[in-house]
C-alpha cells in the first residue's frame, strides 16, 4: 500500500456573499447552474473526496470551470473552503495558525504557476534562490543550491539573465527550479505547461518526469489536456462542475470510464499508447523471447517484438524478474480492440 500524503475530505467551496446559506441548497440537490441563476452564488467545489499518495504524480484534470484550479489552491490554503478538510501528514491544514501556515508554505509545499510568476527585476539565479532566502538560508548557500537546480533544468549559462530575456519554456524551467530548490515535499503545479508551444511542452513534461524519477516528490498537477494527463500521471482525477467524476490510473480510466461524459472525453485517445503490456500478459515465471518491462506500452511492445521476429516475449518487473509472457497475436488483438468505433468505449 502506498502511503497517503494528502487526504481531501468532503471539501466544498461556494463563492458569494452567503456561502453557508447557499451550501444548504447544494446539499438539497441544487445544481451548479441553478445556484448561480437563482441565488447568484458559484459552486466551485462540491464534496470532493480524494486521497493523494506520497511520492506520486497525481493529475487533476477537467475542462474550464470544472474546479481544478480552485481545488489545488485549497491544498496550500490560498483559498479557504466553505466546508471540509485537507489533511496533510495527519494534520488538518484548515486548523493551522497563520504562523504554522506560513511555515508550511515555506518548507513543505511549493507552487508552479501557469503564468510563471517570476520576479521581472531579478535574475534567473535570484529568482530561483528567492524561496531559500525566505526560508532564512544565507545568500551564499542559496546561490550554491540554486546553481545545482539551474544545471538540472538545463539553464547553465543563463544565471544572470532576466526573465524578459528568456523564452516561455526557459521561464517555466526557472519556475520549476525555484519550486524544487526549497526541497519541499509537495509540488503544486497549476496548468504549469499549458501556455507553452507543443514541442516545448513535451520537453518540459520530460524534464518533470526525469526529475520525479530522481526526487520522488508528491506532485499535484492541474491540466485540461487529457494527453498530458495520460502521459505524466500515476493517477488521474477528472472533475466536472466542481465534482470528482472518476479517479484511477490512466489505464483504468481509459478501459473503464465511469460514465458517458468520460467515455466521450477519451474516445479519440490512442489506447495502444496508454495500455501497458502487463495488463494483457499471461502470468508465468518461465518465458522466452525479448524481455519487456510490464509498463511498456502495447504500441512499443509490438515494435520491439516485430524487430526481433519473435512470436513470444517475456514480461518482467522493474527488477528484471519474469512475471509473465505475451504473444504477438495478443498484442495485435489489443491494438485492434483499442481502435474503437465512433461509439467510444463502454463505461461502468
Amino acid at each position: 500500500m502506498t502511503d497517503i500524503k494528502i487526504s481531501i475530505n468532503s471539501l466544498s467551496k461556494i463563492f458569494g456573499d452567503r456561502p453557508n446559506y447557499a451550501m444548504q441548497h447544494v446539499l438539497n440537490g441544487m445544481s451548479k447552474q441553478q445556484l448561480l441563476d437563482e441565488h447568484g452564488h458559484v459552486l466551485g467545489l462540491n464534496n470532493i473526496n480524494i486521497n493523494l499518495s506520497a511520492k506520486r504524480l497525481h493529475v487533476i484534470m477537467g475542462l474550464s470551470g470544472s474546479g481544478k484550479s480552485t481545488l489545488i489552491r485549497h491544498i496550500n490554503r490560498l483559498i479557504e473552503p466553505t466546508s471540509g478538510k485537507v489533511i496533510i501528514d495527519g494534520e488538518n491544514l484548515m486548523e493551522m495558525s497563520q504562523d504554522e501556515l506560513r511555515e508550511f508554505r515555506r518548507h513543505k509545499a511549493s507552487m508552479v504557476f501557469q503564468k510563471f510568476g517570476l520576479l521581472p527585476h531579478r535574475t534567473v539565479i535570484q529568482n530561483i534562490s528567492y524561496g531559500l532566502i525566505i526560508q532564512g538560508i544565507s545568500e551564499g548557500e542559496a546561490q550554491e543550491r540554486s546553481k545545482r537546480w539551474i544545471d538540472k533544468v538545463g539553464l547553465t549559462g543563463f544565471e544572470k539573465h532576466y526573465p524578459a530575456q528568456l523564452s516561455g519554456g526557459m521561464q517555466q524551467r526557472v519556475g520549476l527550479a525555484r519550486a524544487l530548490a526549497t526541497d519541499a515535499e509537495i509540488l503544486l503545479m497549476d496548468e504549469a505547461f499549458s501556455a507553452l508551444d507543443p514541442l516545448i511542452r513535451t520537453n518540459m513534461q520530460d524534464i518533470l518526469l526525469d526529475l520525479q524519477r530522481e526526487l520522488h516528490k508528491t506532485i499535484i498537477f492541474i491540466t485540461h489536456d487529457l494527453d498530458e494527463a495520460l502521459r505524466i500521471g500515476d493517477e488521474i482525477s477528472i472533475l466536472r462542475d466542481g465534482e470528482v467524476i472518476q479517479t484511477g490510473d490512466p489505464q483504468d480510466i481509459i478501459l473503464n470510464p465511469a460514465d458517458k461524459y468520460i467515455a466521450d472525453f477519451i474516445k479519440d485517445i490512442n489506447l495502444s499508447r496508454v495500455l501497458k503490456i502487463g495488463s494483457i500478459m499471461e502470468k508465468t515465471t518461465n518465458a522466452s523471447g525479448p524481455k519487456l518491462v510490464s509498463n511498456t506500452s502495447v504500441e512499443e511492445a509490438l515494435q520491439i517484438m516485430n524487430s526481433t521476429d519473435k512470436g513470444i516475449a517475456a514480461v518482467v518487473d522493474v527488477k528484471g524478474k519474469t512475471i509473465g509472457k505475451v504473444s504477438i497475436k495478443t498484442v495485435i488483438t489489443a491494438i485492434a480492440h483499442s481502435d474503437r468505433d465512433n461509439n467510444g468505449p463502454r463505461y461502468k
